[in-house]
């Protein structure tokens, strides 16, 4: 079988290769992404994979379909650059890796959380533009077992960073509209509206959909206890980026951790010049209550080797017809 892999990274050439040795099956690497300029590569070819968040255009689905291609696996949990709709009506069904290493995720969001806590930015930047080594009153940091960790969605990785915050024992409250009985050891499920009342930090685990964009936003953040830290591993589009500064500058919230942006595709991933980046990010990048790493939240061994075998093989199962838990609906 012949597969297509877009959007090829160095990291996971190794994986891939791995399971090409493994399977028998033929799998090409390309660095370029999914769009109508680049689909036609995929002529010859049974399957592709993808890993991207730039939209896939509608027209590019009606050219797999026109190549006999049945399929798209995506190499991310996301699936917010497809259009569904546009996939059915061409035939082609979508599968993520929706599983690929929860833990992976949860890490990075609690060691955002705890580097606010502990206001390393803002000791770092008396000491870099002061040489300021003092300890000063305004900067004594709380302890992560006295807080309320609140979770706004707990699948996957929003039960696996209750987990952890458990362990180190703070108190977590979740909102999710499926709550999980599982997970009752490591958290209490409340309302949204108490979710942001009573944490000290709130964690964002929910897909970008049209009823969750902006879900953060002024009123939400209005909500919000004083000094409040906000860490987003999701999705950009889930904040209101202007509501969050604004709320940053006054001192409203104390701080925020995002992995992910909502204008991130044009630069996140990539090497820019300085002009090509959003003011918004220069903005918040300044701040030293404010954490920024570009979408690297899953980048672990184990992650990136689950992301790229489990796609592999569902593009096999799609084709074949057999059964795959990974199908998107």
């Amino acid at each position: 079988m012949k597969i297509l892999m877009y959007s090829t990274h160095e990291h996971e050439q190794t994986y891939a290769e791995e399971s090409a040795k493994e399977t028998g099956n033929q799998v090409t690497m390309e660095m370029v992404p999914l769009t109508k300029e680049t689909v036609a590569m995929a002529k010859g070819y049974d399957g592709v994979s993808v890993q991207q968040t730039s939209r896939i255009d509608e027209e590019v689905y009606r050219a797999l379909h026109e190549l006999g291609i049945k399929q798209i696996s995506t190499r991310t949990a996301g699936v917010d650059m497809f259009d569904l709709q546009a996939a059915a009506q061409n035939g082609i069904t979508i599968t993520n890796v929706a599983i690929y290493s929860p833990r992976a995720i949860a890490e990075m969001g609690v060691t955002h959380a705890m580097y606010l806590l502990r206001n390393i930015g803002r000791f770092n930047q008396r000491m870099d533009n002061d040489y300021d080594f003092r300890w000063s009153g305004d900067l004594i940091a709380k302890e992560i077992y006295t807080c309320t960790v609140g979770l706004i969605g707990a699948g996957h990785i929003g039960g696996a960073t209750a987990q952890i915050y458990r362990a180190l024992g703070a108190r977590v409250i979740a909102f999710d509209r499926h709550p999980d009985p599982e997970l009752a050891p490591y958290m209490e499920y409340v309302d949204f509206e108490t979710v942001l009342k009573e944490s000290d930090i709130l964690s964002l685990h929910v897909p970008l959909l049209p009823s969750t964009e902006k879900m953060i936003d002024a009123a939400a953040i209005a909500k919000m206890k004083d000094n409040a830290i906000l860490i987003n591993m999701a999705r950009g589009g889930l904040v209101d980026t202007q509501a969050l500064i604004d709320a940053l500058n006054s001192g409203r919230l104390g701080g925020a951790g995002l992995d992910t942006l909502a204008d991130e595709t044009t630069y996140f991933g990539k090497q820019v010049d300085a002009e090509e980046v959003p003011d918004d990010y220069h903005e918040l990048e300044e701040m030293p209550n404010v954490v920024i790493t570009p979408h690297v939240a899953f980048f672990t061994n184990v992650a990136v080797r689950n992301m790229v075998r489990i796609s592999l093989d569902d593009v096999v199962a799609v084709i074949k017809g057999q059964r795959t838990k990974n199908i998107v609906k």
